[in-house]
């Protein structure tokens, strides 16, 4: 795992807070099944050794890596399939940082932060990201 030296402590009057990254550095959480390869579910792990990866996840997310950012593969798999998981990551030669299993599944997520939050929905191909106008929920205000 590599750390990142972009990690910066944060003080808000005068108490730290949580850490944030140098803007210039993205936090990347990225899928796996059906996003960089084959969906698989967690109920056939015999098909997680053998999934095909999906056209340029791995260059497109290497480059972010060497770029700096942090790379956390972020998935519905369970801990218990982490041997498969990473022995199929490291087949294929991905740089990351991290893997956060036991995502809830299902979809329709609905994230709730106090830092930014940027969604991306993975649509068959990866490829560099674009700014794109798009309608988001927001607290109302009281």
């Amino acid at each position: 795992m590599k750390t990142n030296s972009t990690l910066h402590i944060a003080e808000e009057d005068g108490k730290q807070i949580s850490p944030v990254l140098g803007e210039d550095v993205k936090n990347y959480l990225i899928d796996i099944d059906g996003t960089i390869c084959d969906d698989i579910p967690n109920e056939e792990p015999e098909r997680m050794a053998t999934a095909e990866i999906y056209p340029d996840a791995l260059e497109v997310i290497n480059k972010w890596f060497e770029e700096g950012h942090i790379i956390t593969f972020f998935t519905s798999r369970l801990e218990e399939h982490r041997e498969v998981t990473e022995e199929w990551l490291s087949k294929y030669g991905f740089n990351y940082h991290g893997i956060l299993f036991g995502k809830p599944r299902g979809g329709n997520y609905h994230w709730i932060d106090n830092h930014i939050v940027r969604a991306t929905r993975y649509k068959g191909t990866f490829s560099e990201l674009i700014d794109e106008k798009a309608t988001v929920q927001v607290f109302k205000k009281k």
